[in-house]
This record gives C-alpha cells, sequence and structure tokens, in this order.
C-alpha cells in the first residue's frame, strides 16, 4: 500500500469516528426532593443527633441568642452507581446536613438557620424542599445556612 492512501484512510476513520461513538454526554439533572423525608431517613439510620436544630428557609425559630457563623457553605458529593437518583439524594442530603451539624457543635452553636440549597452557588429556598443534582456516577447537594445560638 502506498503512504498516500494510508493518510487517506486515516483521515476518513477520524472523520467517522464521531458519528460511530455513543452519547457519552455528562448528565447533570436537577431534582428536589423533601427535607422531612431525608431527616426522617437519618434519624431511622441513627446519623442526624438532636443536638443540633435544622431550619430551612424562613421557618419560624426561637429568638437568636448569638451568630456564630453566618453563610456556612457545605458542598457534598456523593457516589450514585447502583442507586436510584432519590436514594442518592438523600443520602448526600444527610451528608451536608451531618456536616453543619458538625460545623455547629465545633462554634458553639445549637441551631443551624435559614438554610437553602446553594448549588453552582445558585440559592433556592424552601422550607420542605432541597435540590439535588445527580450525574452519570456522582451526585451533589450544596446547602448555605447560619450557625446560631439560640435562646432557650
Amino acid at each position: 500500500m502506498n503512504m498516500r492512501f494510508l493518510l487517506l484512510l486515516l483521515a476518513a476513520m477520524l472523520v467517522a469516528l464521531p458519528l460511530c461513538a455513543p452519547d457519552v454526554q455528562a448528565r447533570d439533572t436537577r431534582h428536589v426532593f423533601s427535607i422531612q423525608e431525608a431527616l426522617d431517613i437519618g434519624k431511622a439510620r441513627g446519623v442526624l443527633g438532636d443536638d443540633i436544630k435544622f431550619y430551612f428557609g424562613d421557618q419560624q425559630h426561637p429568638a437568636v441568642d448569638a451568630t456564630l457563623s453566618k453563610g456556612v457553605v457545605t458542598n457534598k458529593k456523593t457516589n450514585s452507581v447502583n442507586k436510584s437518583d432519590a436514594e442518592a439524594c438523600h443520602w448526600t442530603m444527610l451528608s451536608a446536613l451531618m456536616q453543619l451539624q458538625e460545623r455547629a457543635r465545633k462554634d458553639g452553636g445549637n441551631a443551624v438557620i435559614n438554610i437553602a440549597s446553594y448549588y453552582k452557588k445558585k440559592t433556592f429556598t424552601s422550607r420542605e424542599q432541597f435540590e439535588c443534582y445527580a450525574g452519570n456516577l456522582m451526585n451533589g447537594v450544596a446547602l448555605i445556612g447560619d450557625v446560631v445560638r439560640l435562646k432557650p
């Protein structure tokens, strides 16, 4: 075979390759799930303590004695292989809440208030729902909130 023919054959293969390749686009599907359902799962699994309270959005709470950390962000990712989006998102939400709990304990707080979803620095505020983005291999939940000490 001559060299020119081989180069033409190689060029034709490179042009045709994208036409034959499977679609490997990354998935970033937005889901909105129940906060209460995630909290119930966390309590059933014993992963969330009762010493730190969570208040979402503009949910009513006792008066604040002291604001200890404002705008605390948590951004958790979890492997979603062999899990439904709902199952993976609930687990990721629990991981994010556990991180907020640990921060509140470290700062001497007893609650995290004004909690909102904060995925890619875009705020989604709700008393009842959180936002989760699911991909082919991973999913993510990001939260933002204020660590406080509430009056007894």
